[in-house]
């Protein structure tokens, strides 16, 4: 109908707040972002966002969720071209760290969550649950790639705990010095390190 304007439907509303909150976390941070700033980033209303989610902690969660399966999908696709990792661990490495890309905003915004989340029980515990997940999901392909070159891991739940601690402290520094090659160089070589530590010979 001419001259009438269509409502947007209500995953693009949401997915426009998404990405606005994504910028507003990130720019401003998230302990001082609000609900206003985001609504006038994606040019809607306090009713639209609250038709959406209920706090921005909730926003954030879905924001989370919706990276983290767009990661796992991009893991679990490394599966399908065995030709490229079977044989070489190092590869192998790489192709999973493409999957999970080192991103200056999304540092910002997890470390701030992260920090907000520390002097919050329930949210804490909302974390780790997710955390847990997103292992949990992740670490049947690094298994697989491990077998495809040879090892096995005993304890795939260490295992993940491990790398997730070698992943997170090891984007810090190169986030840091993003034009220092031996800092890229050497968080791989901490991951074969870890991999080699974790898993035995088949």
């Amino acid at each position: 109908m001419n001259g009438v304007k269509t409502r947007p439907r209500r995953a693009e509303t949401r997915q426009r707040l998404l990405d606005a909150a994504f910028d507003a976390f990130a720019e401003e941070g998230f302990g001082r972002c609000s609900v206003e700033q985001v609504c006038e980033r994606a040019g809607f209303t306090r009713g639209a966002f609250y038709s959406n989610f209920t706090s921005l902690e909730e926003l954030f969660l879905a924001m989370w969720e919706q990276r983290s399966a767009a990661m796992l999908t991009d893991a679990a696709a490394i599966l399908d071209t065995p030709d490229a990792v079977a044989g070489d661990p190092r590869r192998a490495v790489e192709q999973v760290l493409a999957a999970v890309p080192m991103d200056d905003k999304w540092f910002r915004i997890t470390s701030e969550f992260t920090a907000h989340a520390l002097r919050n029980p329930d949210l804490r515990q909302v974390m780790v649950a997710r955390e847990e997940a997103i292992g949990a999901a992740l670490i049947p392909v690094v298994v697989t790639l491990m077998r495809r070159n040879g090892r096995r891991v005993p304890d795939p739940a260490a295992l993940s705990r491990a790398l997730v601690a070698v992943h997170d402290g090891t984007m810090a520094q190169c986030l840091l010095e993003p034009a220092n090659p031996a800092v890229l160089s050497h968080r791989l070589d901490l991951f074969l390190r870890v991999l080699e530590s974790y898993s035995e010979p088949t």
